[in-house]
């Protein structure tokens, strides 16, 4: 009866295995919210420049240019080869 107790207590779906594996999955977690957390920041920011009231006719002015895929006349292009892969 013991070893049915150690074994479960080791091995079971609340063992110390499934522990250790429920805490690696955690910390993956923790991990994976710093990294998104981060780039919900940098949207924001952006989102914050494009805000009417404090309006970065900067980033307004690159955003069109992407969106458009223009340039501007005086802006210097550089364009590189095409990989061979």
């Amino acid at each position: 009866m013991v070893g049915y107790f150690v074994y479960h207590s080791v091995q079971g779906d609340r063992g110390v295995l499934s522990y250790l594996r429920l805490n690696n999955e955690v910390k993956r977690a923790a991990i994976t919210l710093a990294a998104v957390s981060q780039q919900r920041e940098d949207l924001e920011q952006k989102v914050g420049l494009l805000h009417p009231l404090s309006l970065d006719t900067d980033m307004l002015e690159e955003r069109a240019r992407l969106s458009l895929n223009i340039a501007d006349p005086n802006d210097v292009v550089i364009m590189g080869a095409a990989s061979a892969n």
